[in-house]
C-alpha cells in the first residue's frame, strides 16, 4: 500500500503492532460517539486487532484505511477513503459505487490540524486515483467534522439517511478542474 506524507504527517497501512493504540483511541466515549447507527466503545485487544482487520478488509484498487502517523512516528489517528454503504436490506451492506473520506483521532491530536492536513493528502489520492467525487457523511451532531468538511472546500448537501441505516449531514467534493 503506497504511504502518503506532508509536513508533518504519514499515512501508512495498519499493522497488528498498532493495536494498543487502536484500543486506546476507540475505547474513548469521546472518540467513539458519532461512529456508526450503534456507536460503541472497544473493551479489548481483541477488539482492536477485528477493528484493524475490518480496515483492512474495506480496502481494494483505490479504497484505503490509513494509520496517521506524524512524521516523530507518535500515532494520531485515522484516515478512511472507503465505499459507501446503502441502507437498508440485510448484511453485507450493498455498495452505492460511492466513496466516502472520514476520520477520527485520539483526543490529544485535536486542535492541532492533524484531521485537515491528513484529509487533503486522501482527498489528493481520491482525485489521482481517478475518483470524480468524495462524499463525507457525519452525525448531525458532530459540528467539529463538519466545519472540518467545509474548511476541505466540500459542499454540504443536507440531511439523509441513505448511509449507514442512520441519518447524517452530507458533504461533497469534487476533482479540481484542470485548467
Amino acid at each position: 500500500m503506497q504511504t502518503l506524507q506532508s509536513e508533518r504527517l504519514r499515512l501508512r497501512q495498519w499493522t497488528a503492532d498498532d493495536a494498543g493504540f487502536v484500543l486506546d483511541m476507540c475505547s474513548r466515549w469521546e472518540v467513539q460517539r458519532y461512529i456508526g447507527a450503534h456507536p460503541r466503545v472497544l473493551g479489548s485487544h481483541d477488539q482492536a486487532l477485528e477493528l484493524i482487520a475490518r480496515w483492512r478488509s474495506r480496502q481494494d484498487q483505490v479504497h484505503r484505511v490509513w494509520a496517521v502517523q506524524h512524521r516523530d512516528g507518535h500515532l494520531l489517528g485515522t484516515l478512511l477513503l472507503v465505499a459507501l454503504p446503502a441502507s437498508g436490506g440485510a448484511p453485507p451492506p450493498r455498495p452505492t459505487g460511492e466513496t466516502e473520506i472520514g476520520w477520527y483521532f485520539h483526543p490529544d491530536a485535536w486542535g492541532h490540524g492533524y484531521a485537515h492536513e491528513a484529509a487533503t493528502l486522501g482527498l489528493r489520492y481520491a482525485f489521482a486515483a481517478g475518483l470524480s467525487e468524495v462524499l463525507a457523511v457525519t452525525h448531525p451532531d458532530n459540528a467539529a467534522s463538519q466545519a472540518l468538511c467545509r474548511r476541505l472546500g466540500m459542499d454540504h448537501l443536507g440531511r439523509t439517511e441513505r448511509y449507514y441505516d442512520m441519518t447524517c449531514e452530507l458533504f461533497s467534493t469534487s476533482r479540481p478542474r484542470a485548467d
